[in-house]
């Protein structure tokens, strides 16, 4: 059976392998969410509270690992540290910070049809048995991870639609400055700033097939 393999790596371009680990207990499910955001503010002319879209939120994944140094697994012995052997490795590839880069390591999470990219977000241990001289023989590790290299897809993706670019409408039938202002910028009021790039005297005074740009806003 393939196990779930963890590489980590401090470029997510270069995907060069730093380290790696196979656990040796694959997890019994994992959760994955998908999260977009909507805007509660309402374009002005509209009557109806219509969900506005906002972003959307990198992937996130989430799973436990069960770490066990009793023997009863492989023969695993526990060695001086027990389990803190396994749970250091875990960090060393997804918690140890990196000087250089100035934050943790980027992770390749792969398992059967799995294959998720991303960074840890939180890992939460809990030790669940104990030889005589206290040493942890059991753990059970609770971990989320955020998407980051999908999300620079995602960025690219929004882009057409980022305030901190140029764009450029031309005008159809029931299009105004201020509901174009609301799409691009997320509040109406900009379409004052818009008019006066666009030199427009009058902002009622525009008729379709007009070319209208809409620069970069400070907000």
């Amino acid at each position: 059976m393939s196990k779930l393999k963890i590489i980590s790596y401090d470029d997510p371009k270069t995907r060069k392998e730093i380290d790696s680990m196979v656990v040796l207990i694959n997890p019994e499910s994992y959760n994955k969410k998908i999260e977009i955001k909507y805007s509660e503010k309402q374009a002005a002319g509209t009557s109806g509270k219509l969900p506005k879209f906002s972003k959307i939120e990198p992937d996130k994944i989430d799973f436990e690992l069960f770490f066990d140094r009793t023997g009863i697994i492989n023969d695993q012995a526990p060695g001086d540290l027990g389990v803190e052997e396994d749970i250091n490795k875990l960090k060393s590839l997804t918690v140890e910070y990196q000087g250089e880069k100035h934050r943790p390591r980027f992770v390749s999470l792969y398992w059967g049809t799995l294959k998720f990219d991303g960074c840890l977000e939180t890992m939460d241990i809990s030790y669940k048995l104990f030889d005589p001289r206290g040493l942890p023989l059991r753990a059970v590790v609770k971990t989320s991870f955020v998407g980051s290299v999908e999300d620079v897809k995602r960025l690219n993706k929004e882009n057409s639609k980022s305030p901190d670019l140029m764009h450029v409408r031309v005008l159809k039938q029931g299009d105004t400055l201020p509901l174009l202002s609301y799409e691009i910028y997320g509040d109406s009021k900009y379409y004052i700033e818009v008019a006066k790039f666009n030199r427009l005297n009058d902002f009622r005074n525009i008729r379709i097939g007009d070319s209208i740009k809409f620069p970069p806003i400070e907000k």
